[in-house]
C-alpha cells in the first residue's frame, strides 16, 4: 500500500512566519516556487520527502512538528472529542473537524486538552487501562524493533524445528534450562502460566488450547528475551500510574510473542497471497481468531503495510473489553458500549465463523466512512467465559479481502450504528434501549411513535 500523503500546511505557515520570512523568501531557501508554497501551506499539495530533508537542513526542524496534531489523534481524536453529547446539539461533522483541525491546529491542540482535563474524559485520565490504551494508539499499535526482533528469532526456531511448539520448547531447553510441563486443572484451576525457577519449570493449564499453548511459550520467550527492550519502551512513555505502564508492558510482551508465531515479512506474504482469508491464515499459522485478530492492527512496517484493521473484543452484555485502532483511525471504538444494530452478538449465535456487516457511525457527517467488519465468537483462555472478537477496515478498502466476496460494500447498504443508545441521536431507531444523555425529551397525548423515546435538543 502507498504511504499516506503528509499535509502540514498550517505548521510551515507557523515556521515562515516565525522565521520572519515571505513565501518567495521561504520557497528559495527550500528550492521551491513560491506557487508551490502556497499550495502547500493551503493543504492543496502534501510536503514531500524532498521539502522534508529541505525543512530540517534550513530550519533544524524536528519533523514530528509537521504532524503535531497527532498527539490528539488526528482528525480522528478531534471528531471523537467533538461527537460527545454535550456538543451533541451543535451538529460539528466530521468536515467541521477537518476545516478546524487544518485551519488552526494549535487551538484544536488546546481545545483537545481542555477537553481530556474536564469531566468524565478527566476521570478516564487516571484509568490505567486507557492510559495504556492511548500509548498502544500513540504508536497505532506497530512496535518496529520489537517486529524485527521478533522476526529473527522465529526464522531461527523454524531452523531448528518445523512445529512451531517444539522448536519454542527447545528453545526454553537449551537457552533458559526451563522444561515445560503441563498441569492438571486441579493443580492450575485459575492460572494459565506459570514460571517454576526453584523447579526450571514453565508451567502449563491443561485446558488450553495448542494455539494458546504456543502463545504462552512464545509470552515466556518475551519477557526471557525482551525484558529489557519491553521495560525501556514503556520508560519512554509518560503513565501517570505504575499499573497502565505495567498494562502497557504486558501489551508489548503479547505483542512480540504474536510476532513470533507471525513473522512479519512470511504473514505478510500469506495475506496477500490468500486475500486475508482468515480462517486459512488461523490454520497456516496455527493460532487462534483473538491472536490472528490482534495481530492484523500491526501491518504498518514501512515499505511493507498491510491493511489498516482495527480489532475490538466485546462481551455479551455489549462492554468492550479491548480496543486497538491500529492505523485504521475508526471511530467505531469511542465508545464503552456497542449499538446493538452492529451484529457482533450475533457472532455468539454462530460461533463457527466470521459474520461480515458494513456499517456507518451515525451523525459521522457527510464525510462519514463505511467500515467493513467481520465478527467471530471466542472461548476466553482456559475456557469459562466468551466474547465477540471484532476485526474492521474501511469498506472502501475491503474488496481484495476473501470474507468480502459477496458482500455489498455499496454505501447505501451500510447499517448505520451509533456509540451505544446513551451517545446516539439517531430519531428513529426502535432498537434504542436509552435516550440519549442530557437530550429533552418529549411526550405526546396524542399519538404515540414507534420508537421508544421521542427528543430534541440536549437540556440547558
Amino acid at each position: 500500500m502507498s504511504e499516506a500523503s503528509l499535509l502540514a500546511g498550517p505548521a510551515l505557515r507557523r515556521l515562515r512566519k516565525r522565521e520572519g520570512l515571505t513565501q518567495a523568501a521561504m520557497s528559495a531557501r527550500l528550492g521551491i516556487s513560491a506557487s508551490y508554497l502556497n499550495l502547500i501551506e493551503r493543504n492543496k499539495r502534501p510536503v514531500s520527502a524532498r521539502v522534508v530533508v529541505q525543512l530540517v537542513d534550513q530550519f533544524d526542524l524536528d519533523p514530528r512538528r509537521l504532524t503535531a496534531d497527532e498527539a490528539i489523534g488526528g482528525l480522528d481524536g478531534l471528531a471523537r472529542r467533538l461527537a460527545d453529547e454535550r456538543f451533541a446539539d451543535l451538529g460539528i461533522d466530521r468536515e467541521e473537524a477537518a476545516e478546524f483541525l487544518a485551519a488552526a491546529p494549535q487551538a484544536a491542540a488546546a481545545f483537545a486538552q481542555l477537553f481530556d482535563k474536564a469531566g468524565d474524559a478527566g476521570a478516564r485520565q487516571s484509568d490505567p487501562l486507557a492510559a495504556s490504551s492511548r500509548e498502544i494508539d500513540r504508536w497505532r499499535n506497530h512496535f518496529a524493533d520489537l517486529d524485527h526482533a521478533a522476526e529473527e528469532l522465529s526464522d531461527e526456531l523454524r531452523l531448528s524445528r518445523a512445529d512451531m511448539g517444539a522448536a519454542l520448547t527447545e528453545r526454553l531447553r537449551e537457552r533458559h534450562q526451563l522444561a515445560i510441563r503441563v498441569l492438571p486443572r486441579e493443580v492450575m484451576p485459575e492460572t494459565l502460566r506459570r514460571l517454576d525457577l526453584h523447579a526450571r519449570q514453565v508451567q502449563l493449564a491443561e485446558m488450553l488450547s495448542p494455539a494458546s499453548r504456543n502463545f504462552q511459550l512464545a509470552l515466556q520467550l518475551a519477557y526471557l528475551e525482551q525484558g529489557d527492550a519491553i521495560t525501556q519502551l514503556a520508560a519512554g512513555s509518560q503513565f501517570e500510574e505504575e499499573a497502565g505502564r505495567r498494562l502497557f508492558e504486558r501489551h508489548l510482551a503479547g505483542y512480540f510473542a504474536a510476532a513470533i508465531l507471525m513473522p512479519y515479512s512470511r504473514f505478510m506474504r500469506a495475506c496477500d497471497a490468500t486475500g486475508y482469508d482468515l480462517p486459512v491464515l488461523e490454520c497456516r499459522f496455527n493460532v487462534s481468531a483473538e491472536q490472528l485478530a490482534h495481530r492484523l492492527t500491526t501491518l504498518q512496517r514501512v515499505g511493507q503495510r498491510g491493511l489498516p484493521f482495527f480489532m475490538a473484543r466485546i462481551d455479551r452484555a455489549g462492554q468492550f473489553s479491548k480496543r486497538i485502532a491500529g492505523a485504521s483511525g475508526s471511530p467505531l471504538l469511542g465508545s464503552d458500549a456497542s449499538c446493538p444494530l452492529w451484529n457482533v452478538h450475533e457472532a455468539f449465535e454462530r460461533p463457527d465463523r466470521w459474520i461480515a456487516q458494513v456499517v456507518r457511525l451515525e451523525g459521522d457527517g457527510e464525510t462519514a466512512r463505511d467500515w467493513f467488519t467481520l465478527s467471530h465468537a471466542v472461548d476466553a483462555s482456559g475456557g469459562g467465559g466468551k466474547f465477540s472478537v471484532v476485526l474492521g477496515l474501511e469498506a472502501r478498502l475491503a474488496e481484495p479481502l476473501a470474507q468480502a466476496r459477496g458482500v455489498a460494500l455499496r454505501p447505501e447498504q451500510a447499517q448505520p450504528i451509533g456509540l451505544g443508545c446513551e451517545r446516539c441521536r439517531r430519531p428513529d431507531c426502535r432498537q434504542r434501549s436509552l435516550p440519549p444523555r442530557g437530550a429533552q425529551l418529549a411526550f405526546d397525548t396524542i399519538s404515540r411513535a414507534a420508537t421508544p423515546f421521542e427528543f430534541g435538543h440536549r437540556v440547558g
